[in-house]
């Protein structure tokens, strides 16, 4: 799903999904999985749950989104979509025919990277080159020690697991690596249908900014207000071109709880709004005129999954474009969610 605008380039192709999620100039809509609300405990039902990815992909959406929770952590309030995120997209690709399969993201440092190489390139494989993948160092500390690992050292690890997934796809690959030494002629299969995984770095990451610039296929990062985010983006497209690199998507992830009253004005809840339909339209076009590429929302706070998806669709593809002012002073909202920075 896409708002209209102007065509630009392309951005470099990389496989199917990446390819149709994403492109210069244009803002596409993901959801993040579960399609579900359940705002009162952290554990989801997971009903219907293919039917309702089924759904989002007969909508338009370009992309799902699936997270890596290992553990129902506490503190952190969300156990994710529960399901491995790899065991999870093998049946999502079996289920699917067209909508990207993201993750947002995996944990690089809570697993062996050959683990991390052979999954995801078997889901690519298996969903005819859909997979996006997203990888982070992680933000739940508690996961670290329950896995023997040390907190404090996630960026080292995370640095360490990108290089080796990267030599992975190659033919017969070897090298020396914190996390093994693969040597005499052994071979990771399968490869990735197009020889290459995009590779979204999150947030930080724990690494400069300029690594990640140049590593990554495309950056995701959280909601801030408009005026913020304009410059964020503006800062890490400028280190795309001071390396001579070539343009790449900007991801952003977004709560949204639409209600009813299409002029309800924004509210801020947890890393995103409360909101109607006018005012969501008005905040998507802000996002895409400061260059982000993607949105994935999150309907965890939002009744009614179908029909609220089904609004949600209309908003994006209105044909009839409004004013940049907005509905009833939609553009004087600064448009700033709960997310902190």
């Amino acid at each position: 799903m896409m708002l209209k605008q102007v065509e630009h380039p392309g951005f470099q192709p990389v496989n199917r999904g990446y390819n149709s999620a994403f492109r210069p100039g244009r803002l596409s809509l993901g959801v993040v999985v579960p399609l579900e609300t359940y705002s009162t405990g952290p554990v989801p039902a997971m009903t219907r749950h293919v039917e309702r990815v089924q759904l989002a992909e007969e909508l338009g959406f370009s992309a799902i989104w699936l997270r890596d929770v290992p553990f129902n952590v506490p503190s952190f309030g969300d156990a994710g979509q529960v399901f491995d995120p790899f065991v999870y997209l093998g049946l999502l690709a079996a289920r699917t025919r067209r909508i990207g399969l993201g993750v947002a993201s995996i944990v690089l440092p809570l697993r062996h990277p050959a683990h991390v190489a052979k999954a995801a390139a078997s889901v690519d494989v298996l969903s005819g080159g859909r997979l996006i993948l997203g990888v982070a160092s992680g933000d739940r500390p508690e996961e670290y020690p329950a896995l023997n690992y040390t907190y404090t050292e996630r960026g080292a690890r995370f640095r360490a697991s990108f290089d080796y997934i990267r030599r992975m796809w190659e033919d017969s690959p070897a090298f020396e690596n914190t996390y093994g030494s693969p040597h005499d002629g052994m071979d990771m299969l399968p490869k990735p249908l197009s020889g290459k995984l995009p590779m979204l770095i999150t947030g930080g990451s724990q690494q400069d900014p300029d690594w990640i610039a140049r590593n990554g296929e495309g950056w995701i990062t959280y909601p801030r207000g408009v005026a913020t985010q304009a410059q964020v983006i503006s800062d890490w497209r400028a280190r795309i071109k001071a390396i001579d690199g070539p343009d790449k998507p900007a991801v952003q992830s977004l709560y949204v709880d639409l209600v009813e009253d299409p002029e309800t004005p924004p509210q801020p809840i947890h890393l995103g709004f409360r909101l109607g339909a006018s005012h969501l339209r008005a905040y998507l076009e802000s996002l895409q005129a400061i260059g982000v590429n993607h949105v994935a929302l999150n309907l965890r706070f939002t009744n009614k999954f179908k029909s609220k998806a089904t609004l949600v669709y209309n908003v994006a593809h209105e044909k009839t474009r409004r004013t940049r002012t907005g509905p009833q002073g939609a553009g004087s909202h600064s448009y700033s969610s709960g997310a902190a920075g």
